[in-house]
C-alpha cells in the first residue's frame, strides 16, 4: 500500500512540474547504449512542439574522434562543425510532432564511455526560450581488428587532438577568378565570366563587381544567386552556394553610349562565411576561357593562383549596399547600409568598466540598437541617464571602441521601431542598428540575409 502510495506521489509530482514549466516542447533522444569502435550508430531525437512554428535550433556536442553526417533533417539545415551537430529551421514545420537523425561515425582507436546531450533553443513571445535533452551514457567496445597498442581511451584522446585549423586557413583554399572581359558578338556588349571555387564555404556568400562609368551590367547566368546592379556595382547574393565545388557565373557589359574599350579591367570581391564569421578575397583576373569547362583546365587556372589573401569583414570598414528581391512578384527594393560614424563620448573622469554591465553573447542571429561608443568607459547608469535612456544599457569592447547598446530583437523591424523610439524620445539622433551572429557583430544586410527577414528604413 505504502509503494503505491509513494508512485502515486512521484506521478502528481511530476504532472506538477509539466503543468507549471509553461512548456508545451519535449525531447526524446534515443541513443544506442553500447557501439563497437569503428562501426556507426544513429541518433534520433523526436520533437513535440504542439504548434510552434518559429526559428529554432538543436544543437549537440560529440567527442573528438566521432563524426556525424545528417540522414532525415526536417527541412533544417545542417551542419557539422567544430564537433558541434547543428539542426537550424529559420521557420519549424507545421506538424505538431517531428523525428531529425543523424549518423555518427566512430573512430576504430576508441574506447570507453562517453555522455551526450543536447540543446533545443526556440523562440517564443519574442523571447528565446531552451529544452535539453536528459544525457546519456555510450559505451565505446575496443575493436578486435587492429593493434591493441593503438587503442586509446575516448577521455584521453580529446587531449591528444591538435588545434583546428584556423579559419583562414580554412578560407585558404577559396578562390575566385574573373576571366578578362570579351566581347560577346553582340555590338559593343562584353561578357564576363568568373569562376568560383568554393572550399568549405557553402552558405550565404556575394560577388561583388565594381562596374566602371559608362557600363551597365546585366545577368546571365547567375548560378541561382539573386542579381542587382546598382551604384555602379554588380553583385550576386546566395542563400545556399550551389553543390559543385567549382562553377562559373557571368553577366553582361553593356555600353551606355555604344561603343566600349578594347582593354578593360574590373576590381571586385568574393564574400562567403565560414564558422559563422564572414571573409572577403578579391577576384583575380586572368587572361583565360572560361568556356572551357574540363575539369583539368579549371584546375590547372586555380592551382596557378597564389594562396589566397583572406579577410574579415567586420575589419574593412566599408559601405555595404544591397537590394532585396520581395516575395510578391519581384519587387526590388533599393537598401543602402552606410558606413556610420560611432559618436564620441565627452571626455571626463576616467573611470572602470563595471562588468554587471558587460554585454554577454547570444545565441543565433539577433539585433540591437547601439546608442553611444568611446575609447574609455563611463558611468553607464548615471551617463545614460542624463540622456532620458529607460532601457537597459550594455557595453562591449570591439574595434577599439567601447560600445553601448539596448534591447535584443530576433525581428529586425523591431529593433528599427527602438532605434526610431531612441530618435523621438532622446538627445541621441545617430543610434542604429547593429546585428549578431552567436554574439560576434556582421553586417544587418548578412543578417537579414541569413533570416530572411525584410529591411524597413
Amino acid at each position: 500500500m505504502i509503494k503505491y502510495f509513494i508512485l502515486l506521489v512521484n506521478m502528481l509530482g511530476i504532472l506538477l512540474v509539466n503543468l507549471f514549466s509553461g512548456s508545451d516542447v519535449l525531447l526524446d533522444m534515443r541513443v544506442p547504449e553500447e557501439v563497437n569502435a569503428g562501426s556507426e550508430f544513429n541518433i534520433e531525437v523526436v520533437l513535440k512542439k504542439k504548434g510552434l512554428e518559429s526559428f529554432a535550433r538543436f544543437q549537440q556536442e560529440l567527442p573528438y574522434g566521432l563524426t556525424a553526417q545528417v540522414v532525415d533533417n526536417e527541412n533544417a539545415s545542417f551542419a557539422f562543425e567544430d564537433q558541434k551537430v547543428k539542426f537550424i529551421w529559420l521557420r519549424l514545420p507545421h506538424n505538431d510532432e517531428m523525428k531529425i537523425s543523424y549518423r555518427v561515425k566512430v573512430d576504430e582507436r576508441l574506447k570507453g564511455n562517453f555522455n551526450i546531450d543536447g540543446l533545443f533553443s526556440y523562440i517564443e513571445g519574442n523571447e528565446r526560450k531552451f529544452v535539453t535533452a536528459a544525457s546519456r551514457q555510450v559505451l565505446i567496445t575496443p575493436s578486435t581488428r587492429i593493434d591493441p597498442s593503438l587503442i586509446v581511451d575516448i577521455s584521453e584522446f580529446q587531449q591528444r587532438v591538435p588545434l583546428q585549423p584556423p579559419v583562414s586557413l580554412l578560407a585558404s583554399n577559396v578562390r575566385c577568378v574573373r576571366q578578362s572581359p570579351t566581347f560577346s558578338g553582340e555590338g559593343n556588349d562584353m561578357t564576363v565570366n568568373l569562376l568560383v571555387s568554393r572550399g568549405s564555404a557553402d552558405k550565404f556568400a556575394k560577388i561583388e563587381e565594381e562596374i566602371p562609368e559608362g557600363y551597365t551590367a546585366e545577368p546571365m547566368n547567375t548560378g541561382d544567386a539573386i542579381f542587382t546592379f546598382r551604384g555602379q556595382k554588380a553583385k550576386f547574393l546566395w542563400m545556399n552556394l550551389p553543390p559543385s565545388p567549382r562553377f562559373v557565373v557571368n553577366y553582361k557589359l553593356l555600353p551606355s553610349h555604344g561603343q566600349g574599350q578594347t582593354d578593360l579591367s574590373l576590381n571586385g570581391t568574393f564574400s562567403f562565411i565560414l564558422n559563422d564569421a564572414t571573409q572577403v578575397i578579391d577576384i583575380v583576373q586572368k587572361d583565360i576561357d572560361l568556356t572551357n569547362l574540363d575539369p583539368r583546365y579549371l584546375e590547372s587556372i586555380l592551382s596557378s593562383i597564389p594562396q589566397t589573401q583572406v579577410s574579415s569583414a567586420l575589419q574593412l570598414g566599408q559601405p555595404v549596399s544591397t537590394t532585396y528581391v520581395g516575395d510578391e512578384g519581384g519587387k526590388s527594393i533599393s537598401v543602402s547600409y552606410q558606413k556610420i560614424e560611432d559618436k564620441p563620448i565627452s571626455r571626463g573622469k576616467p573611470v572602470d568598466l563595471d562588468l554587471s554591465y558587460q554585454l554577454e553573447p547570444e545565441e543565433g542571429v539577433y539585433y540591437r540598437v547601439q546608442i553611444a561608443a568611446g575609447h574609455r568607459p563611463v558611468d553607464i547608469k548615471r551617463y545614460f541617464k542624463r540622456l532620458s535612456i529607460t532601457e537597459d544599457v550594455r557595453t562591449e569592447k570591439h574595434e577599439g571602441w567601447y560600445k553601448y547598446s539596448i534591447g535584443s530583437f530576433y525581428e529586425y523591424k523591431k529593433a528599427r521601431d527602438s532605434r526610431n523610439g531612441i530618435w523621438n524620445t532622446t538627445p541621441i539622433d545617430d543610434a542604429f542598428v547593429a546585428a549578431y551572429n552567436n554574439g560576434v557583430r556582421i553586417t544587418v544586410q548578412e543578417a537579414l540575409m541569413i533570416t530572411s527577414q525584410h529591411w524597413y528604413k
